[in-house]
């Protein structure tokens, strides 16, 4: 690279920041050899063979490889089942299809980490009933906000869950476009163990995105019924092209599959038309590229903390998703930072970012991403909504090497 691209600046600052992040990477390392050691454990205990990489066409009766894949993905995540299908278009739609799976007309949705992420809003209809979503339907919805602290409200859950019009109660793990901290796995599982005393008739449904792989053990071997999320985050690896997964109790999955497809077909169709080589594979990898991902953000906090801005997490904290924030706090920077961060993409560098108006977002939206995938935030990008406080929300980083770049370009650009 041209000596331009990342000033002397930036250079001194960098090494300052990857020597205040050693010890965090050396725990990272460690959750991702456990991890490995878990997925491992799964493709061996249910004999993947190449055989099933194939793929096939049409309806897609008896695809061996899709479910085995399946049950590599219970195995991993300590469910009953799981749901790993391209048909699902992001991992909004594997969350949605959980929620429609575990609830009916006259059922109530309680969330109980405030409003859920700006996608799913349109689903539960929050802004009003729009035609297909939960509200339409007649399934009321009521939210319990995070106390300051960032923590579970416990004493208004254990309330509000005790009325038995409460069929589902929805928590999301990551942190989304808020200030808000991701829960831990533990949390959750605090909260589950609550949720199941008061009313174990309401599933507890887990967004994941994010979460998967950034600790040893997910929500559902904690006590969740359900998790879902997108197979172009965490668990993809960086090689899966599209698709989402729901895994969980076995009922639950099975009514998510039937909302996917129809009533009495469910699971067992579907081609895989060629992608199931990458779907194994990128589960395979994902532990470490999640490790890649997650150096990248400390490393980001850790730098953009000495350049002066507001960071969360601070390099040096628990972290139980992928996702770092960074806070602007005018239009400006937060352009230049989605710049710097284009720039330093393998894919599209010489793009301008621009705010444009997103599908399901109540604002504008700037993205940088130049990634291999379309919209795979495994790899390195950044998502800003155009309001105040301007914070850029980073994730991803196939490699930490080229993570940390293009960080450091953001950063000259901020620094010029």
């Amino acid at each position: 690279m041209d000596d331009s691209f990342i000033s002397d600046k930036i250079i001194r600052l960098s090494q300052e920041a990857s020597a205040l992040t050693a010890s965090e990477f050396s725990a990272i390392d460690r959750v991702c050899e456990i991890n490995t050691a878990k997925v491992l454990n799964a493709f061996r205990a249910n004999k993947v063979s190449d055989s099933m990489f194939s793929g096939t066409t049409g309806y897609g009766y008896d695809d061996r490889g899709r479910e085995v894949l399946d049950r590599v993905f219970a195995d991993v995540f300590g469910a009953e089942r799981a749901l790993v299908r391209i048909g699902f278009v992001n991992g909004t739609h594997a969350i949605a299809s959980a929620l429609f799976g575990a609830l009916a007309p006259g059922d109530m949705l309680l969330s109980v980490t405030g409003a859920p992420y700006d996608t799913l809003s349109g689903v539960v209809g929050i802004s009003g009933a729009k035609r297909g979503s939960l509200s339409f339907y007649g399934v009321e919805y009521a939210q319990i906000e995070l106390l300051r602290n960032g923590e579970l409200d416990f004493p208004s859950i254990s309330e509000k869950v005790s009325d038995r019009r409460v069929k589902a109660v929805f928590i999301q793990r990551s942190r989304g476009y808020t200030e808000r901290r991701a829960l831990t796995t533990t949390e959750i599982g605090e909260a589950s163990d609550l949720i199941k005393r008061v009313n174990p008739n309401a599933a507890i449904i887990v967004d994941n995105c994010y979460g998967e792989f950034v600790e040893t053990i997910e929500p559902t071997q904690l006590g969740a019924d359900v998790i879902a999320g997108s197979m172009i985050k965490n668990p993809g690896g960086g090689l899966a092209l599209t698709g989402g997964y729901v895994a969980g109790r076995n009922d639950l999955v099975e009514a998510a599959a039937e909302r996917l497809t129809v009533p009495g077909i469910g699971g067992d169709a579907g081609s895989t038309i060629g992608q199931s080589r990458a779907l194994f594979q990128g589960l395979f990898i994902a532990p470490h590229i999640t490790a890649q991902a997650l150096k990248t953000a400390v490393f980001a906090s850790a730098l953009f903390s000495l350049i002066g801005y507001r960071v969360s997490p601070r390099s040096n904290e628990i972290r139980s998703d992928i996702i770092q924030s960074i806070a602007f706090e005018d239009p400006e920077p937060l352009k230049r930072f989605c710049l710097g961060i284009q720039q330093g993409a393998p894919v599209d560098s010489f793009v301008v970012p621009e705010p444009w108006p997103m599908p399901g977002y109540d604002c504008d939206v700037i993205m940088a991403a130049g990634a291999f995938v379309q919209g795979a935030s495994i790899e390195l990008s950044a998502d800003a909504p155009m309001r105040k406080p301007y914070t850029a929300y980073l994730q991803g980083g196939l490699t930490y090497e080229s993570g940390k770049l293009g960080i450091m370009r953001a950063a000259t650009l901020l620094t010029q």
